[in-house]
């Protein structure tokens, strides 16, 4: 059993979902990014790449009705499709792909990871080998690991529906997230999470492993108020 594509993903309107073309689970075309936008063909910039912008690399490609503001940089391979905002001081670090009105946001940074249409990480995100699937929003500060430190173990596991883990065979693995759903500021996802479609993450929570469609993550904090000694 793995997660398949359309668990997670429709890919009607995505007019680069030939990037996930002959793969059956889905964080195998975080490997096919670079070859896909090579194979994309010459590269054209039709939006508007405003002056302070830096575009480094010859793969990049930006589509009619985009904005990339001033101070944003990105390094190529990049595919930016139509309607898309790249906004100021977000950093594009090679092998994006972001499909139409898509936003890529202030202080946000993106390596190898594919925004389906209408996603979202508009406020000092970091998204690392990551999918986002259509109109997913990332809240100001949610932060998608990648990397595990200290476990010793050589790849990725990601966890299924059915409880099981799976080796992905990739070192570096951030989140899976279905179309729809929203995570709260400050949310933080484990390397290999995935998150179901229209599912609603609370701010400041952790998330791990699997997390079914339509579900509410919630993080029960203690508040703990005491008298505050006065000086003197």
């Amino acid at each position: 059993m793995t997660t398949k594509i359309t668990d997670l993903f429709d890919l009607d309107g995505f007019r680069f979902k030939d990037v996930f073309s002959e793969i059956e689970a889905p964080w195998n075309a975080l490997s096919s990014i670079g070859s896909y936008i090579a194979s994309a063909g010459t590269a054209r910039i039709l939006g508007k790449v405003s002056p302070g912008a830096w575009l480094e690399g010859d793969m990049i490609s930006i589509g009619a009705g985009s904005v990339v503001e001033p101070g944003a940089m990105i390094i190529g391979p990049a595919l930016i499709g139509e309607n898309c905002a790249i906004r100021q001081g977000a950093y594009l670090r090679g092998n994006v792909i972001a499909g139409d009105g898509s936003v890529i946001g202030h202080t946000t940074e993106v390596k190898n990871s594919i925004f389906l249409n209408g996603a979202k990480a508009s406020h000092f995100a970091y998204v690392g080998d990551s999918i986002l699937g259509s109109n997913v929003n990332l809240g100001a500060g949610t932060k998608l690991a990648n990397f595990k430190v200290d476990t010793g173990e050589r790849s990725v596991s990601v966890s299924l529906a059915d409880g099981s883990a799976l080796p992905t065979g990739r070192r570096k693995l951030g989140a899976l997230i279905g179309d729809g759903s929203e995570l709260g500021c400050n949310s933080v996802t484990m390397p290999g999470a995935i998150i179901g479609k229209r599912c609603l993450i609370y701010p400041c929570s952790v998330v791990r492993g699997y997390v079914p469609p339509d579900s509410i993550i919630k993080l029960r904090q203690e508040f703990i108020a005491t008298s505050r000694k006065q000086p003197g």
